[in-house]
């Protein structure tokens, strides 16, 4: 993938009250940094970040953390929030080092349009194998909850049986989420697929 450099991108990030630069300091303490005990949400993968942003704003009795490992873009997400909102904030990070971010404290998963890594050798590195499964395991606080997005069909049927073998429960599966049932919110990727007649596959597993 080719990102645009966006200028003074470290700028932007050194002067947002929302991007967490030392989220291992929190490890195990979220509830305090929002200084409440709502339920934790994080998207793993954020991009740009409207779909959390958004989800902020709608949902103020839900904390939000976004993820994303790429200073450009998550310079362009940080641009976005117009307004003060207490319960979202960023994390500059790389989903392999998930468990080092929190402790039994997420309550919802979100993966939307993750890397496909199409090769087998690399299947690994799917935030739906099991080794990122282990890795949430250690994460959530007591039920488990993940919901997926993905243009890649691959990626899909390889998520499907994933979640499965792993003891999650397929509560909701799309092969045409626009089609079947069109989400209130979505991400600035999932509009480009949608708005040029592309599926949209869409998972939400539960295990307790």
């Amino acid at each position: 993938m080719r990102l645009r450099n966006v200028k003074n991108k470290e700028l932007i990030m050194d002067s947002s009250p929302f991007l967490i630069r030392d989220p291992e300091n929190y490890k195990g303490k979220w509830c305090d940094y929002f200084s409440n005990q709502h339920p934790i949400y994080i998207e793993i993968g954020m991009g740009k970040g409207k779909f959390i942003i958004e989800n902020a704003l709608k949902h103020p009795d839900i904390n939000y953390i976004g993820i994303e490992k790429y200073d450009s873009v998550i310079a362009k997400a940080l641009l976005k929030v117009a307004s003060p909102l207490p319960n979202l904030c960023m994390i500059r990070g790389d989903a392999h080092a998930i468990d080092l971010f929190f402790d039994h404290e997420i309550d919802h998963i979100y993966l939307n349009f993750s890397d496909p890594w199409p090769k087998n050798r690399h299947h690994n590195r799917r935030l739906s194998s099991k080794i990122f499964l282990e890795k949430y395991d250690s994460i959530f606080r007591d039920r488990k909850e993940i919901e997926m997005r993905t243009d890649n069909r691959d990626l899909f049927a390889f998520s499907l049986v994933s979640f499965s073998q792993y003891g999650y429960q397929l509560d909701e599966v799309s092969l045409d989420l626009h089609q079947d049932n069109l989400p209130d919110i979505t991400t600035e990727y999932e509009d480009r697929f949608s708005f040029s007649n592309c599926p949209i596959y869409y998972v939400k597993c539960s295990k307790l």
